[in-house]
């Protein structure tokens, strides 16, 4: 398989880095962090002009046609730029699974609307002991009539609190660890029995905690096979892994490229503290961590996406959730000694930069938690 960027790929990559550089530079993007809503209508218009929100999505839905390795190029660049925008809450994870599963009528409302900039979406399948295993799902969906009554809560629902509909998780059959009985509901966010409360993670993005109490949702709100919702969500999850991989490495280049210019500018002694040995040596295990990193941003891409099964897509994107998220903690702690007690204000790009590293190895699952996957995978073979 070639891994080179197309030319069109290789032009959108141009296209999204001078975006970053002139129009989302690092004190406009401390302004829309401290925003109300959290992120900017105004950029989220000019992703739908880019066409970065149609970007996965079928031609006959107002799409592109693109794949995985499209999505690496535009969450490669906005984690240079610590972009805020619900581009993988709506995009990646709802609009995947709206794409992948479905009904040609959700499709045929959802994606070019998606696509338009015109709806934003979350995906609530998290609960509070949950933890990372997607299986466990205690929110209940009954039969109510030609419908469904939802109960349950949700909890850390990226953009939750943005969102004019969610995709919601819930239990039609099983116990609450089962693999079978879990289903996927299309629910509007302003629903009567849902509830919201949004609020700032440590790294600029934004979450929401939702409480579902009897919410009616029609018989059409289901999305794919009832009870047969788990493989939908672990291909969903798996994508959403393979995205956060590729911002990672994007803001580890950033970060890098950050640390070694202050490395060339910043004195001690009457010289530039670049020309100390140990601290060439630091900055050389960082740019090969984030080398390391991008190799496996790239399989995760291709395996998310060409996998020849489930089993082969799950051990290899954990795989590389695993070295990203050892890559991410590496360069971060380096950057940030690198760069002395400035490394942890909140003046200075690099502390921002390390919360989102931080927050992107926990999300979906941490370091620790892949690379048990990886060895129970290893173990059973």
């Amino acid at each position: 398989m070639d891994f080179n960027l197309t030319e069109e790929q290789q032009q959108l990559q141009d296209m999204l880095h001078r975006f970053v550089a002139k129009d989302y530079a690092f004190d406009k993007r401390r302004q829309i962090v401290a925003s109300e809503a959290g992120y900017s209508a105004e950029a989220w218009r000019t992703f739908a002009e880019m066409g970065l929100l149609a970007v996965t999505f079928p031609e006959d839905f107002g799409g592109l046609g693109g794949n995985a390795f499209d999505t690496l190029v535009v969450m490669e660049a906005f984690g240079r730029g610590l972009v805020v925008e619900p581009y993988l809450a709506t995009v990646v994870l709802c609009g995947g699974l709206i794409r992948d599963a479905g009904t040609p009528a959700q499709q045929d409302a959802l994606l070019p609307a998606i696509a338009g900039g015109e709806l934003l979406m979350a995906f609530a399948h998290y609960e509070r002991d949950s933890r990372y295993a997607l299986n466990n799902v205690a929110t209940t969906a009954e039969r109510s009539g030609d419908g469904w009554v939802l109960n349950g809560a949700k909890t850390v629902v990226l953009h939750g609190a943005q969102a004019g509909k969610l995709i919601v998780s819930a239990r039609t059959g099983g116990g609450q660890r089962d693999n079978d009985g879990i289903s996927l509901f299309l629910v509007d966010a302003d629903a009567a029995g849902v509830s919201r409360r949004g609020y700032a993670t440590q790294d600029g993005q934004r979450a929401a905690e939702i409480e579902l109490q009897d919410v009616r949702v029609d018989a059409d709100a289901l999305i794919g096979e009832e009870g047969n919702a788990l493989p939908l969500i672990e291909r969903a999850i798996d994508l959403g892994i393979a995205a956060l991989c590729a911002e990672a490495v994007g803001a580890m280049d950033s970060l890098n490229e950050q640390t070694l210019e202050y490395l060339k500018t910043r004195k001690q002694f009457g010289v530039a503290i670049g020309k100390f040995q140990v601290l060439q040596h630091r900055m050389a295990d960082m740019v090969i961590a984030a080398q390391q990193a991008r190799s496996m941003a790239i399989l995760a891409a291709a395996k998310a996406q060409y996998a020849e099964s489930a089993a082969e897509r799950r051990h290899l994107v954990s795989a590389a959730k695993t070295l990203v998220g050892q890559s991410a903690r590496a360069v971060g702690q380096g950057a940030v000694q690198l760069h002395g007690g400035m490394g942890v204000t909140d003046e200075m790009p690099a502390s921002h930069y390390f919360k989102r590293l931080t927050m992107i190895n926990a999300t979906f699952g941490d370091a620790d938690h892949h690379l048990g996957k990886v060895s129970d995978a290893l173990l059973s073979a």
